[in-house]
């Protein structure tokens, strides 16, 4: 006992003294360089003066810089934070303000924490374990990926569908905690002192590296609907920290600046439309509108031909005078304004088809685009030249969805207008059995990275396949069931999933009819769900995709693709896939005749 009271006795000393030395001006517990009991002592005297419950912080550097537009206008997967590297064994904090729309109508308009392996997004080699949004929707795909088990996930708020209200009790200061330092456990939390959100894996991440050797993992934040102020990180990312001091800015790349100018032109008015994207100290970028740039032409806009634009910036990040000016410049032509348009050479393709299932039924004013492919159109300028107008430069009114002649509208920059007349007409059905006629194994366990298709048939000009399979499903996710795919030519193909997800430059294009009222019914229904797909080669370089879900439950679900696009008209090809999931292909009952197959 008294060896327990002596050394009780040095430890009160010890505690005191430390105290004494952070009740100096300008001590720091954390500065004091101790050995490891005393510091972690130290942690638990620091930790038990938070009497609000929140966790203390430990190490953090501001890190301060903006991910998303202000306007709360960025697309999932379209701005992104800096990649946080995070070894075995340790543990990544970040602090940060999430700016949620007041107008936000969907749960899932916040932000997603994206871990990765240890390179850099599409680089080679490159792997996620997965994404975990803010948002607690189990229902709906608020985290996703092969190495995210969802039943991990628990939150204190839950929504059942991703319009369900309280998405604004989301924003705010947020604290995200990504924690490898647990023996047996991979530990994320992310919270705003409002809503917690916790992943609890009772098991070590696995390595997903080339390199067996390197154990690290990256981390990095997508915004959506949404935007994300930075502000403190205890581990560097990869560029560096970025301080919130003044910064001055040392670069500029100038962003939208027109080709041609109509002689006569306003300058200002005429580059109104540009801005530019400022670089400052520590790497820090911003957009800077055309208003706030001093801008000039060399030589003056009196006469036609080429002209040097210069640009100066001057303001630091902060707004304040900067001491050194910087300056970008860029090309464009004055030209004499053109006066008339006319179509003189027609469209390679002036018939046009759709067609009308249960899925579109619904929807109001459908159109298709115009393709002006092989159109020559003819302008006169002021001076009485003419000459030819790049298609590029024109715009172009649409097409409704209808049976019938209908006239398009062409547009020049400057408001003169020209018209060609399309047919459009209803597509023929025709059905489709892809093969193998059972894709994907009956366990399910066939994954999208497995990369298992159909065959790939083509679908002729005017023609709608008609697809008709019995989807199965694992039932752990939405994404869990069937994928179309369409490829044309050597362009990236188009997946569009059975949950109104899917990527490639097609999809992104296309209009899409939104997700299931209730996803959960919907995942439900979908293990023996009878499903028929339609895919239109529209003949405008599109290709318009509607499904019917018939689910288990008895009740018919469904979701168009409209307007897939870089698609080329003689030569479209549907296959399908899988994602935990298997399809058993049949014939349609209404089939009238069968695609030639590749």
């Amino acid at each position: 006992m008294k060896y327990l009271n002596k050394m009780a006795v040095g430890f009160s000393f010890a505690v005191m003294a430390l105290t004494a030395l952070t009740g100096c001006e300008g001590g720091d517990l954390f500065s004091v360089d101790a050995p490891d009991w005393i510091s972690e002592k130290i942690d638990s005297i620091e930790r038990s003066k938070n009497t609000g419950g929140e966790e203390v912080l430990v190490g953090m550097h501001e890190d301060v810089y903006t991910i998303g537009a202000t306007d709360f206008s960025s697309g999932f997967w379209s701005s992104f934070s800096k990649y946080y590297v995070v070894p075995d064994n340790q543990k990544w904090n970040a602090v940060f303000n999430l700016n949620i729309n007041p107008s936000a109508p969907n749960t899932y308009k916040n932000f997603g924490l994206v871990i990765t392996n240890d390179v850099d997004r599409n680089g080679d080699g490159y792997k996620e374990y997965g994404v975990i949004r803010f948002d607690n929707q189990p229902s709906g795909n608020s985290e996703w990926g092969d190495y995210i088990d969802r039943t991990c996930v628990e939150s204190n708020l839950t929504f059942e569908t991703d319009t369900d209200e309280g998405i604004q009790k989301l924003g705010g200061k947020v604290t995200l905690t990504v924690d490898r330092s647990r023996p047996d456990t991979f530990f994320v939390k992310i919270t705003n002192g409002t809503v917690t959100k916790t992943y609890i894996q009772e098991s070590k991440i696995v390595n997903l590296n080339a390199d067996a050797s390197n154990t690290n993992i990256r981390c990095f934040l997508v915004p959506e609907g949404s935007f994300i102020d930075f502000l403190q990180s205890n581990i560097e990312p990869i560029g560096g920290y970025t301080s919130a001091a003044d910064k001055n800015p040392v670069s500029m790349v100038l962003n939208n600046v027109p080709a041609e100018v109509d002689l006569g032109s306003d300058l200002n008015e005429a580059m109104s439309g540009m801005s530019a994207t400022v670089t400052f100290d520590e790497g820090v970028t911003k957009v800077i509108p055309a208003d706030q740039l001093y801008i000039s032409a060399i030589p003056d806009m009196d006469v036609a031909g080429e002209k040097e634009l210069i640009v100066i910036y001057n303001k630091t990040f902060k707004g304040e005078n900067a001491s050194t000016p910087i300056v970008a410049h860029a090309k464009f032509k004055v030209v004499n304004g053109i006066k008339s348009i006319a179509v003189t050479t027609a469209p390679a393709r002036t018939e046009y088809y759709f067609y009308s299932s249960a899925a579109t039924s619904g929807l109001q004013n459908r159109t298709l685009a115009f393709d002006p492919t092989g159109m020559v159109v003819t302008a006169t300028d002021n001076s009485g030249n003419s000459f030819a107008v790049e298609n590029s430069k024109l715009s172009f009114s649409s097409v409704p969805a209808t049976a019938g002649t209908h006239k398009v509208t062409i547009t020049t920059d400057n408001g003169k207008t020209a018209s060609v007349n399309v047919k459009v007409a209803a597509s023929e059905l025709v059905s489709l059995i892809p093969s193998p006629t059972v894709l994907g194994k009956e366990d399910n366990s066939v994954t999208w990275t497995d990369q298992q298709y159909s065959n790939f048939s083509d679908i002729s000009v005017g023609k709608t396949a008609m697809v008709s399979f019995t989807n199965y499903s694992s039932l752990a996710g939405n994404w869990n069931n069937f994928l179309a795919v369409l490829r044309s030519g050597t362009a990236e193909q188009t997946v569009l999933r059975a949950d109104n997800y899917g990527w490639g430059a097609g999809y992104d294009a296309s209009l899409k009819s939104g997700g299931q009222a209730d996803w959960a019914t919907w995942l439900a229904a979908m293990n023996g769900a009878k499903v028929t797909l339609y895919a239109t080669n529209c003949n405008n370089g599109t290709v318009d995709v509607q499904i019917l879900m018939k689910g288990t439950d008895g009740k018919t679900y469904t979701q168009y693709y409209l307007g897939v696009n870089n698609m080329t008209p003689s030569d479209v090809k549907l296959g399908f896939s899988v994602d935990g999931s298997h399809l058993v292909f049949s014939s349609p009952s209404t089939a009238r005749r069968h695609l030639h197959r590749r």
